[in-house]
């Protein structure tokens, strides 16, 4: 059972998400929070498996509240996935968000379909982009020329094979994609997915998108793989 925690200023938009999440067989909402202050608390209370956070609020705005959560320093053994939800695509919010920890962005007009499935994916420590966030995020990319900076020194520690597997994942590919393009195992990939993690010091996958972003190992309009139909 995936547990979650809801979180979003309005009472309307917390009640129709827990109506949407508790219809589902493996989902259960075991609190909810109007505020980042209260959202911080009610983590820690209820340790939940994913966070669904709105961006703004009063008191402590998702951000901030994301980062109290997952920042270094607290309880390792607690590290929930936050699924940020927002009404706009802005790029700031988006960027900043991922970098603060978020395993996934998702509009809230998504259908509910979307919103149980984006749970399910970020509870299994992948990473969920709505096709809007991921174009706002290539774009700031392309704007800020990220992909010239110098490399990270860490990246002197992978080998040309996890090299090649990091720039798979920057280009939004699943373990199943890279297995294939790369005519490896599945199991194989992520292995290589592991150690690229623990030698980056990257928490997830979205994390590793984002390095792989700032480090040019993607150049925004030539990463294909990362704007492919995933539903194929």
């Amino acid at each position: 059972m995936i547990t979650v925690l809801v979180v979003d200023d309005q009472p309307m938009v917390r009640l129709g998400i827990r109506a949407i999440l508790d219809a589902q067989h493996d989902i259960d909402v075991v609190g909810e929070a109007g505020d980042g202050r209260t959202a911080v608390q009610q983590a820690r209370a209820h340790r939940p498996d994913v966070i669904l956070m709105d961006v703004r609020m009063p008191v402590l705005d998702g951000l901030a509240a994301t980062r109290a959560i997952l920042e270094p320093g607290q309880d390792i053994s607690f590290r929930p996935r936050v699924l940020m939800l927002t009404t706009f695509d802005a790029d700031e919010y988006v960027y900043e968000a991922l970098r603060a920890g978020a395993s996934g962005f998702l509009l809230k007009d998504s259908d509910p379909e979307e919103l149980a499935a984006a749970v399910r994916v970020v509870a299994a420590g992948e990473a969920i982009l709505g096709p809007q966030i991921t174009q706002r995020l290539i774009q700031r990319f392309v704007d800020v020329g990220a992909a010239t900076r110098e490399p990270h020194p860490l990246l002197r520690m992978l080998t040309e094979r996890e090299r090649e597997v990091l720039t798979l994942i920057s280009q939004g590919l699943s373990n199943a994609e890279i297995s294939g393009a790369l005519f490896i195992a599945e199991q194989t990939v992520k292995t290589h997915v592991s150690r690229i993690l623990q030698k980056l010091a990257l928490r997830d996958r979205v994390q590793a998108v984002v390095f792989g972003y700032e480090n040019g190992l993607v150049v925004p309009g030539r990463g294909a793989g990362w704007n492919r139909d995933r539903s194929r």
